[in-house]
């Protein structure tokens, strides 16, 4: 039955994904100052994939001193395998580094202004909620309702629902075209994307392959044959997918307002 049910969610689903994989902001990001905007709004998305997967961590496995077995065994596995990989994975030089760090580093050396995003950071630190903390650092009204949405998944605290939404809704969306587009602005600016074309290549590798399994099999456990779970990580899973959607659509949208500007 859980086989079947696996079926029939990734059917449902298959509509959105076709268009996101399929979305115009791909075919707009063509130069380095349009990816430039790609990267200011889609390193929020990369920031809040890290608490969406510790949030899982905290549900599927002990966390907490002192400790004590949590959990189902494999389940336990396949999460701390997810978070070694994002959380501190290799860059470009073979350094131990978070993909978050990784974006940031990309960013960087495109030339790209981090300030929104580093000034959220420091105001979670000193304990700001993530709304007034989204709001204080400015960030861009498409990835803060894109946050809000990936929030809402973890407040529901139902660990399936979590984790299909990791799982479908993250894991493996980026498509292969970015790396054509990027080979592209690399050559009319040697050093501009070295780093994010290996984030790129990195996540596709990683995230897209060996992650994307082990998230599937997650997804069947903690759903299991319970047909209520199965719809609620559907609607779920179809909920951030729009919310996918809407990003992309506001990414476009300021891209499309630079290069109006420009032609002016």
């Amino acid at each position: 039955m859980t086989n079947n049910n696996f079926d029939t969610l990734q059917k449902e689903i298959t509509p959105l994904r076709e268009q996101l994989i399929n979305h115009p902001v791909y075919q707009k990001t063509k130069t380095l100052d349009s990816l430039k905007i790609f990267m200011q709004h889609h390193i929020f998305a990369v920031w809040d994939f890290m608490s969406l997967l510790k949030s899982l961590q905290q549900h599927l496995t002990c966390t907490t001193t002192p400790w004590f077995p949590k959990g189902n065994a494999n389940t336990r596995f396949l999460i701390n395998e997810i978070v070694t990989g994002e959380e501190s994975d290799v860059d470009q030089d073979g350094n131990r580094s978070s993909h978050f760090e990784l974006y940031l580093e990309a960013m960087k050396q495109a030339g790209c202004n981090t300030q929104n995003i580093t000034t959220l950071v420091d105001l979670l630190k000193k304990n700001f909620s993530v709304p007034v903390a989204l709001q204080k650092c400015n960030a861009p009204v498409g990835a803060m309702h894109f946050v809000e949405n990936t929030f809402n998944t973890i407040a529901t605290d139902k660990p399936h629902i979590i984790a299909a939404v990791f799982t479908f809704g993250r894991e493996d969306l980026i498509p292969g075209m970015f790396i054509n587009f990027i080979a592209e602005i690399k050559k009319q600016f040697p050093g501009k994307v070295d780093i994010f074309q290996y984030y790129i290549k990195r996540h596709i590798e990683v995230d897209g392959g060996h992650h994307s399994h082990l998230a599937y099999e997650m997804t069947k456990e903690l759903c299991g044959n319970d047909e209520t779970k199965w719809k609620e990580a559907t609607l779920a899973i179809q909920d951030a997918l729009h919310s996918r959607i809407q990003l992309w659509n506001a990414i476009g949208h300021e891209i499309e307002k630079v290069t109006v500007q420009e032609l002016a």
